[in-house]
């Protein structure tokens, strides 16, 4: 992977052409080469290799998840597709995958794989080891599947992640392929699947739901900040002020005026009290606070390294909700800034490097059973007075109680899990018995006329 100042980390890595964020945005039109850590010659056509692959289908009429046969019978879709499939992405003679032009066919496979893989790599790097697949009793590699035209979502499920599209309201068509923050998303799912684990069945509490979105757009968000192109600009074009609406707390941007949250946001649990219907707003309170916490850690890196004085980062501290934040504050970083670019960079890896690794070790000792944010924010302080000597504990403390977060907990859910839900349909699905799943292959070619393609899947009962 590549990221700021570890562009060479992988020397015997695989190269890739990722684009770091969204390409309809101007200042990533272009792919830039990176290397990510499978050894090159490792991975083969597809891109696929003995972890993942990649698969274009054709005819896959339903996304894998929840379904029904024409009973109305429930059925669970689960890899592998066995239908037919446009042809692979294939790697040059020395086993690298830059050679391929993002306006051919193949490109999108290419940076699917390459996105999960350069995701992993960074996740890998915090937790120390490689990230094994919750899904591993069953099935031995993860199905990327490219969904151009079903699906106007991305999810991680049990042995997937099938990526759709967004469709812009002037009618353009956006592959969510080519969006790494998209995809570094689900990936983060994955990673909370595979290090927490899913709850037993009557144990998934409400702040469950809205801890794996946050983290999911945690991972996302420190994902991005590995491409060397992604911490220029975000310095560029903010001299270091993060609260400057910027390419990465506008998390998953869909254009230059449009994106799927906001990581600096305003509100608190107190907004959850009365009751819940979307995930993804739940998780907007705990993903606050942790960039604030990001932010702060910038701010003190910048204090320790004189770039700033700690008379300037109470002064910021102090203006944070107040309406004049900006015209006060961004001129004392506009100045900071043009004194020591260098400098500010290496603060901002440092203090990226040191959320990773709160956010890696509080996931480690989490349980998916009856989780709560409080219990997040417990584990937090332990993992920094652990880890950190408590270096960062009044700002952690500062920051979860503006959330309101252990003083409230989120009340009931008021409204079903919508389409747009990782948890409703459910698309996070564990089989009670391989064999069981394995066995249910059922066959409604002759039954289901145009819908044929759901005979030539594995297709198992919930």
């Amino acid at each position: 992977m590549t990221s700021g100042g570890e562009s060479s980390v992988f020397e015997n890595g695989t190269r890739f052409r990722l684009f770091a964020q969204a390409p309809i945005l101007k200042a990533f039109h272009r792919p830039e080469t990176v290397i990510v850590s499978s050894p090159a010659g490792s991975v083969g056509p597809g891109p696929g290799d003995d972890h993942m692959y990649v698969i274009d289908p054709i005819g896959k009429a339903f996304a894998y998840g929840l379904a029904q046969n024409l009973r109305g019978d429930p059925l669970y879709l689960m890899p592998p597709w066995r239908g037919d499939v446009f042809p692979p992405a294939f790697p040059d003679v020395d086993g690298h995958f830059d050679h391929i032009d993002p306006e051919e066919p193949e490109f999108e496979a290419a940076h699917l794989f390459g996105s999960v893989r350069f995701a992993l790599d960074v996740w890998e790097k915090y937790f120390g080891h490689p990230i094994a697949w919750h899904f591993r009793r069953d099935l031995d590699r993860l199905e990327l599947v490219i969904q151009r035209n079903l699906l106007e979502n991305a999810f991680m499920g049990y042995g997937f992640l099938e990526v759709g599209i967004h469709e812009t309201t002037d009618g353009w068509v956006e592959p969510f392929t080519l969006n790494f923050d998209v995809v570094a998303h689900e990936v983060g799912h994955c990673v909370i699947y595979s290090v927490i684990g899913v709850p037993d069945s009557g144990t998934a509490s409400a702040e469950y739901y809205g801890f794996h979105e946050s983290s999911a757009d945690l991972a996302a968000l420190v994902a991005a900040l590995h491409f060397d192109s992604v911490i220029d600009e975000l310095l560029e074009t903010s001299h270091g002020n993060l609260y400057t609406r910027n390419l990465v707390n506008r998390i998953a941007e869909l254009s230059r005026n449009s994106q799927i949250r906001l990581a600096a946001n305003p509100l608190t649990m107190r907004d959850f009290v009365h009751g819940w219907s979307d995930e993804h707003a739940l998780a907007q309170p705990l993903t606050g606070a942790m960039f604030d916490i990001f932010v702060d850690l910038f701010h003190e890196e910048l204090v320790a390294r004189r770039l700033i004085t700690q008379n300037q980062e109470d002064l910021s501290d102090k203006l944070e909700d107040s309406p004049d934040y900006f015209r006060v504050i961004q001129p004392m970083f506009d100045e900071a800034y043009a004194a020591s670019p260098w400098e500010f960079r290496e603060a901002l890896v440092a203090s990226r490097d040191e959320l990773g690794m709160l956010l890696a070790e509080t996931w480690r000792r989490l349980s998916p059973d009856d989780l709560s944010y409080a219990e997040v924010g417990d584990t937090l302080r332990a993992v920094d007075a652990q880890a950190a000597g408590g270096r960062w504990r009044k700002i952690i403390d500062v920051n979860l109680k503006r959330r309101a977060i252990g003083l409230v907990s989120a009340g009931p859910k008021i409204k079903p899990f919508g389409p747009r839900s990782h948890f409703g349909l459910p698309r996070v699905f564990v089989p009670a018995r391989h064999e069981a799943c394995c066995a249910r292959h059922l066959h409604f070619a002759g039954r289901m006329g145009a819908r044929n393609s759901l005979a030539r899947n594995r297709v198992c009962a919930p």
